[in-house]
């Protein structure tokens, strides 16, 4: 009986802070990788709160929060909950998420989803909410790192808009030393990403003629267009997309890859 499973022996690096690694680690092992976890992103609360707590205090006085990832509503949740302020407990202000997974961790906090985005990009969010943020009141928590697109787009479509930094991002956390030596070797099968934070972190960390040799002997894995596009910005081609912020969709997509190079070595022979 052939027992091998789809990822056997498959040596697989995964960039998530440890703590939220679990479950693609998990997915990964039960396929037959070998999982090498190197945290190429962290993440924690802003040293200064002050803002954030003045909008959640006025929560009420908005009428949409919008949340493009599971880290925004963990940190904006963990802080109400330090303020007293139920999340959930009044019909303002709406919530929009962009992604499933986003939309699933902003329900396990108790909030209700009104509008979840069909494409998983923040300025999808903006212009599918185009006709109901006019003249509205939108509240974006972020990360220290955010970029400009989903703000200016939110404005252009009409809405007033109050950005509150949520959680802070920061760089490469403690790895195994000889993790950190199989990905300088290119002694991986792949390397997965999550975030455009931990492909710039992950670029600092290594320099560009390292990262540019594991390009070529590694196949390099993102969740969604922005995590994609940050690996080709750094010159990494994109071999495998998850299509979905989730572990799940992730190792669907790494299997996938791997299946498909099989059968196509297997008609060459």
């Amino acid at each position: 009986m052939n027992t091998a499973k789809p990822l056997d022996g498959k040596r697989i690096v995964v960039t998530r802070a440890i703590d939220q690694a679990r479950d693609i680690k998990d997915r990964l092992e039960n396929m037959g990788a070998i999982v090498l976890l190197l945290p190429a992103v962290s993440f924690s609360e802003p040293a200064d709160t002050a803002e954030l707590d003045r909008a959640i205090k006025a929560l009420e006085s908005f009428d949409w929060i919008l949340f493009t990832s599971a880290n925004a509503v963990r940190f904006f949740a963990g802080r109400c909950r330090k303020l007293g302020v139920a999340l959930g407990a009044t019909e303002k202000p709406h919530c929009a998420a962009v992604g499933p997974a986003t939309a699933s961790a902003a329900v396990g906090q108790g909030l209700k989803i009104d509008y979840v985005a069909k494409e998983f990009i923040g300025t999808a969010l903006a212009r599918e909410l185009s006709a109901s943020l006019s003249g509205k009141r939108a509240l974006l928590p972020r990360s220290n790192r955010a970029g400009h697109d989903l703000p200016d787009a939110l404005k252009s479509a009409g809405a007033e808009v109050t950005e509150v930094m949520t959680y802070h991002t920061g760089g490469v956390g403690l790895a195994e030393p000889e993790v950190m030596d199989a990905v300088r070797e290119a002694r991986v099968d792949v390397v997965s990403f999550f975030s455009p934070s931990a492909v710039q972190n992950l670029r600092g960390e290594l320099g560009p003629e390292v990262l540019s040799r594991l390009g070529t002997n590694t196949a390099m894995a993102a969740v969604g267009p922005l995590t994609a596009a940050a690996l080709r910005s750094v010159g990494l081609p994109v071999a495998i997309q998850a299509p979905e912020a989730t572990a799940e969709s992730m190792a669907a997509a790494i299997q996938k890859y791997f299946s498909a190079k099989a059968a196509s070595q297997t008609r060459s022979l």
